[in-house]
C-alpha cells in the first residue's frame, strides 16, 4: 500500500468519525414458559411516541463491552440470572427505527425458567411483565418485528437442538415435554410418535420418581442428560424432534 493510499484512507476514516454519529444497542427477546403458554418479558415504554406500548429489554452497548457482554448485562439486570441460554439472531439497522437518532441494534433471544427465584427478582421492578406471545399485537419501535424474527429462529432451533429443556423444571414428565413443544411450535404432536423419537434419542435420564401432588394420575419424572448429549454430539449425533 502506497503512502498516498494510506493518507487517503486516514482522511476517509476521519471524515466518517466526524460526520457519522450512531449508537449500537442490544435488544433481548426473553422467552419463558409458564401455565401452558409461551411468554416474553417486556417493559413499559416511557419514550414518546410509544408511552402506552410495551417494549423489549435492551440497552446501548458500552464502549468497553461487546454486544454479547451487553446482552448478558441486560439479562442479569432484568432476570436476576447469569447462566441463561443466549443466541444472537439478527442486526436491525433501518434508518428511522429509533426516534432519537441513528441506532443500530443487535437482537438476541434467551430462554429462562419462570421459577420462584426469578419471580422474586421481578417484584423489584414494576415496569416488567411476562406477557403471552399470543396476546401481543404491537410493541414499541420495531420490537414487534424483532420479536417475531427471534421467535422464528427459536422455533427452528428447538427442533434441532435440545434448547427446550431450558424452559422446563429440572424434573419433568414426558407429557410436560410434549406440551412444551406443542405450545412453542404451535402444532399438535402424536403422543406415540413423539415418545418413539425421544426413546431413539436416548438423552433422558429416568429419575425413578413420580409426580407429587397432582390432580391426575402421577407420571414418571425425567431429566435431560447433558453429558450424554455432548458425548453423542461429538460422534455426529443429530437431535431431531
Amino acid at each position: 500500500m502506497t503512502t498516498g493510499s494510506v493518507q487517503n484512507i486516514n482522511t476517509w476514516i476521519t471524515q466518517i468519525n466526524n460526520d457519522f454519529k450512531a449508537a449500537i444497542s442490544v435488544d433481548c427477546v426473553i422467552f419463558g414458559y409458564d401455565d401452558d403458554a409461551l411468554k416474553i418479558l417486556v417493559s413499559n415504554c416511557d419514550m414518546p411516541p410509544f408511552e402506552h406500548e410495551y417494549s423489549l429489554l435492551g440497552d446501548i452497548v458500552h464502549p468497553d463491552e461487546t454486544t454479547d457482554d451487553a446482552a448478558k448485562r441486560v439479562l442479569q439486570a432484568k432476570t436476576g440470572f447469569t447462566d441463561v441460554f443466549l443466541e444472537q439472531v439478527e442486526v436491525f439497522s433501518e434508518i428511522g427505527r429509533h426516534p432519537l437518532g441513528r441506532v443500530i441494534t443487535v437482537a438476541y433471544y434467551s430462554l429462562i425458567k419462570i421459577d420462584d427465584d426469578h419471580l422474586a427478582h421481578l417484584e423489584k421492578d414494576a415496569f416488567l411483565h411476562w406477557v403471552p406471545i399470543k396476546d401481543i399485537t404491537s410493541l414499541a419501535f420495531d420490537h414487534y418485528t424483532i420479536m417475531h424474527s427471534c421467535l422464528r429462529k427459536m422455533q427452528r432451533q428447538i427442533r434441532s437442538q435440545p434448547i427446550g429443556f431450558n424452559l422446563l423444571p429440572k424434573k419433568f414428565s414426558l407429557l410436560q415435554l410434549q406440551r412444551l413443544y406443542e405450545v412453542v411450535l404451535e402444532i399438535e404432536l402424536d403422543k406415540r410418535n413423539f415418545r418413539r423419537k425421544l426413546n431413539a434419542l436416548d438423552i433422558l435420564r429416568d429419575l425413578k420418581e413420580m409426580e407429587q401432588s397432582v390432580s391426575h394420575r402421577p407420571a414418571k419424572l425425567f431429566s435431560f442428560d447433558e453429558n450424554i448429549y455432548q458425548k453423542k454430539k461429538i460422534s455426529g449425533f443429530s437431535f431431531d424432534l
